[in-house]
């Protein structure tokens, strides 16, 4: 009995030591977890035991370091979870390792070819809230040009400036000098097939009495052809005592050239539309200046490159420095991690 006892040790020890070796050998492995082989005594009906066993190997799941490689394609979870991935046969894997790579067809894969999974995103670059999960991978091509369709202009007009009268259409389209407004800035938009257009915008303090101000546009610039387009009074800015803009902040104005409006320049370009802000803006006495201006159009881009969020949304990168979501990596928690089968290895 005595002999029995002694080889259950030894072999209880002999699984320790390669649980420890295990360890050991996979200690500079991302996302490892090291195991902990727990023994237990066996007894008989007699007072007298009959040795040890191993009554089973655990994984320690807790919190590992996160060390930064200044890749963005190597991911860590920081907490509880785990990467969920698909191998080519479609047997399905989970690991906390979140070094990837993206292979020429866009799959983001790890080091044994299994691509990682999440929410896709829409052709807009919305992912899909509670939408199924799957292999993500990365689309090339071209982001399309977006018209203008928004524009936000915040500054502030000199209240010291005297009265004038509002410059008309073809003063305008002539040409004004410097006398003609109270003050003059620029913005670039652009139009449907991703041409920048230069729009200058003139201030014209028409009423020193209400704090009445009148706004003119002059687009000029775009393709080979262009023409000036002019919106004469596009917008009334009015001020209270106090210098806020009280009324005439929110204005549409449209550039389409001449009739039918398709024929905007000479070539089949949309309409530009675009609704104008003026929120922020304000009448003090101090010099006219521009505090900021916005808009959300831009050319046609290409696709230069892909990051991944910290909220784990794989983006897109364009040569117009747009972004679009290509989707979202998901993770998955289990209640008892420890039940998970070591594979893939």
């Amino acid at each position: 009995m005595s002999f029995s006892q002694a080889l259950s040790g030894l072999s209880a020890q002999q699984q320790k030591l390669g649980a420890v070796g295990n360890n050991i050998a996979n200690s500079q492995t991302v996302g490892f977890k090291s195991s902990n082989v727990q023994f237990a005594d066996v007894y008989a009906e007699s007072r007298i035991g009959l040795g040890v066993r191993t009554a089973g190997v655990l994984q320690n799941f807790s919190q590992g370091n996160v060390e930064s490689t200044n890749r963005n394609m190597d991911l860590a979870i920081a907490g509880e979870g785990f990467f969920r991935f698909q191998q080519p046969n479609g047997e399905v894997g989970y690991s906390r390792n979140g070094q990837l790579t993206m292979t020429a067809d866009g799959r983001l894969v790890n080091a044994q070819g299994a691509q990682i999974m999440g929410y896709a995103a829409n052709a807009e670059g919305v992912v899909q809230a509670g939408g199924d999960v799957e292999a993500l991978a990365v689309e090339a091509g071209d982001l399309p040009a977006s018209a203008t369709t928004e524009l936000n202009v915040s500054l502030n007009l000199d209240s010291g400036e005297g009265e004038l009268v509002a410059p008309t259409e073809a003063e305008i389209l002539a040409g004004l000098g410097a006398d003609d407004y109270s003050y003059s800035t620029n913005a670039t938009v652009y139009d449907s097939q991703g041409n920048a257009r230069n729009l200058t915008f003139y201030f014209t303090k028409t009423d020193a009495g209400t704090n009445t101000w009148d706004v003119a546009l002059r687009m000029t610039g775009g393709p080979d052809g262009a023409g000036t387009y002019v919106v004469e009074s596009a917008a009334t800015l009015a001020f209270d005592a106090s210098g806020r803009l009280a009324g005439g902040g929110q204005v549409n104005f449209t550039f389409d050239g001449t009739d039918p409006a398709s024929e905007f320049n000479g070539t089949q370009l949309e309409p530009l539309v675009v609704d104008l802000d003026f929120a922020g803006s304000s009448q003090f006495a101090k010099d006219s200046t521009v505090s900021d201006i916005t808009q959300n159009g831009y050319t046609s881009g290409s696709m230069v490159g892909v990051t991944i969020q910290d909220d784990g949304t794989v983006m897109r990168n364009y040569s117009n420095e747009q972004s679009r979501a290509a989707g979202q990596i998901a993770l998955v928690s289990f209640r008892n991690p420890e039940g998970l089968k070591a594979q893939w290895r």
